[in-house]
C-alpha cells in the first residue's frame, strides 16, 4: 500500500519498525510461491494508506486503513480485504516482516534522477519503495552498486549490503496516475541488469533520523 515518510524510525534485525508486518494473500493460489496481493493485481493499491493506531509503538500498535474513498477499516476487517479482491482474500501478521528478499532497501536520488532521464519522465521515488533514500556528495547515479558487500553506518545503525535490488513490473506503475509506463522496466532491464539500488541486513541495530550521515565502512 502507501509508503509513510517518516523523520525518525528504529531499525531492528527485522527492519524498520513495524515495515511490511502485515500481507494479503490471494485465495485460490496454495501453491504459488507469490501468493501475496500487490500492485500487480491492483495498481491502485497506492492509493491506500496505512497507519499505526499508536505510532510511539509499531510493533504493538493496531493498524487501519484508509480508502481512496475515505472509509477507514482495521487491517484485520474482512470487509477490507473484500473490497480489496473480491476474488478473495484474507490477510496474515508476520512480526519478522513480509519482505521480497531482504528486510532494508536503499536507493540514491542520483539514481532515480539518472534513471528519469533515460526513460524521458520525472519519476516519483514510492515508484521503487525504498526503506531509505539517500542523496550523495557526488552526482554520479548508480553508486551504490559499488556498496555491495559494504556495511554502511547510517546513524545509530548499520547495514549490511547484500546484493543489488532485482527489479519487476511494479516500477512500471506510477504511484500517483497508477498508469503503468512499460518503458521503465524495460530501460532497468538492457542498461542495468534488470537492478536498480541495493537490498541489506542489519547488523547493529539503532536509529535512524532524516539528515543522518551515511558512511561506507
Amino acid at each position: 500500500m502507501s509508503a509513510e515518510p517518516l523523520t525518525t524510525i528504529d531499525v531492528s534485525w527485522h527492519g524498520f519498525a513495524g515495515d511490511r508486518r502485515w500481507a494479503f494473500i490471494r485465495d485460490g493460489v496454495p501453491q504459488s510461491g507469490f501468493p501475496w496481493l500487490t500492485l500487480r493485481e491492483r495498481a491502485d493499491l497506492s492509493h491506500y494508506r496505512p497507519c499505526f493506531v499508536d505510532p510511539a509503538q509499531p510493533d504493538k500498535s493496531a493498524t487501519v486503513v484508509r480508502t481512496p474513498a475515505g472509509i477507514t477499516f482495521d487491517v484485520t476487517d474482512p470487509a477490507l480485504a473484500a473490497e480489496l479482491y473480491p476474488p478473495g482474500a484474507r490477510v496474515i501478521k508476520q512480526n519478522r516482516g513480509v519482505f521480497d528478499t531482504f528486510p532494508l532497501s536503499l536507493i540514491t536520488t542520483q539514481t532515480i534522477a539518472r534513471l528519469g532521464e533515460m526513460v524521458g519522465a520525472p519519476l516519483d521515488v514510492q515508484r521503487f519503495r525504498p526503506n531509505l533514500l539517500v542523496e550523495t556528495s557526488s552526482t554520479a547515479p548508480f553508486q551504490e552498486d559499488d556498496w555491495v558487500g559494504c556495511t554502511l553506518r547510517i546513524g545509530g545503525m548499520a547495514m549490511r549490503v547484500d546484493k543489488r535490488d532485482g527489479r519487476c513490473v511494479v516500477i512500471t506503475i506510477g504511484p500517483a496516475t497508477t498508469e503503468r509506463n512499460p518503458a521503465v522496466l524495460r530501460t532497468v532491464a538492457r542498461n542495468r541488469e534488470g537492478c536498480l539500488g541495493i537490498y541489506g541486513s542489519t547488523v547493529a541495530p539503532g536509529r535512524v533520523a532524516l539528515g543522518d550521515e551515511v558512511r561506507v565502512l
